[in-house]
């Protein structure tokens, strides 16, 4: 296969008509740019310049190749000019897989305003709770919570300091009560999330001294996450979100935080991709969006809740 850098070394000795010229203006030495002026006659059986120790002439061979040389590079030259122009720009297909309830109640606007800004931007949203496959599923990157169990794949944080919070509607703690220890949760119909055919019934806590872990049981189990939200919010019982998923119900007086001083499990967001070589400007500009966005929802995070952060 012949090489680039030969083929731009063929070029130059035939336009400044001196190979020791060109392996100059390429800071090339002279026995490397004689080895490469072999190598590319040798490859394609002919010889391109006739040398003498004085001058350096094109050979009838030489010059019919020199047309195709040159188009050659000219044509590697024009496409490297326009990968570099798409990968500054934001345009194309933004293949993304989120959370259920992260997706529907702050991504969907989120990415309304993204493309706006990014008008030639396409995207396909994916949502559900199961990790997707990036390998296999026709998704770029994967926003999801907690620390990626796949070291595979390249995890780049979102919002590191989010945590999950206890939480319920006015209208069931007027009818069943605000409960004031943990004890009491017994006592409460607790929301519970499922993934698969586990289902996440130990609620984890810390109380500023130890690590606290009780199973909770309820009447309504879901494998969406969104669904236990909107339980929550119609009053059915007591709920373990993730800060960012319920923050627009707390602050709009739809769900309270129940036991503030306690602090409750982390609950990081990450943006995944299985490499590095994903990581477009389109994709960058996304994260630093969701960076924004989640800061600007983690800093209304109650100073009183999950204290100690």
């Amino acid at each position: 296969m012949l090489r680039f850098d030969d083929l731009q070394l063929f070029v130059r000795a035939a336009d400044l008509g001196s190979l020791s010229a060109a392996a100059r203006v390429m800071d090339l030495s002279a026995a490397v740019a004689s080895a490469a002026l072999k190598r590319i006659e040798q490859h394609l059986g002919a010889r391109l310049l006739a040398r003498s120790t004085r001058s350096l002439r094109l050979t009838a061979e030489g010059e019919g190749f020199l047309e195709y040389a040159r188009a050659a590079l000219s044509s590697l030259d024009e496409g490297k000019r326009l990968l570099t122009s798409g990968q500054d720009q934001v345009s194309g297909v933004l293949q993304l897989s989120a959370p259920s309830d992260l997706g529907r109640n702050l991504l969907l606007p989120w990415l309304d305003a993204f493309q706006r800004e990014h008008p030639g931007l396409t995207v396909r949203l994916l949502l559900g709770d199961r990790i997707a496959d990036l390998f296999k599923q026709p998704v770029d990157i994967a926003l999801r919570y907690g620390e990626p169990e796949d070291s595979s794949l390249v995890a780049l944080p979102v919002a590191p300091d989010n945590r999950r919070v206890l939480c319920a509607s006015p209208g069931y703690l007027a009818r069943h009560g605000e409960p004031q220890h943990l004890e009491q949760l017994a006592q409460h119909n607790c929301l519970l999330y499922m993934l698969g055919t586990r289902v996440h019934d130990q609620w984890c806590f810390h109380d500023g001294k130890r690590d606290v872990s009780l199973t909770v049981s309820g009447d309504r189990f879901s494998d969406d996450a969104d669904v236990v939200r909107r339980w929550a919010v119609a009053g059915a019982g007591i709920a373990y979100k993730s800060w960012l998923d319920v923050s627009t119900d707390v602050l709009a007086g739809r769900l309270k935080i129940l036991l503030p001083h306690l602090q409750c499990e982390r609950a990081p967001l990450h943006l995944l991709c299985a490499h590095r070589a994903q990581l477009s400007k389109p994709i960058k500009l996304l994260r630093d969006m969701l960076q924004a966005r989640c800061g600007q929802l983690t800093a209304q995070f109650p100073h009183s809740a999950g204290a100690g952060q």
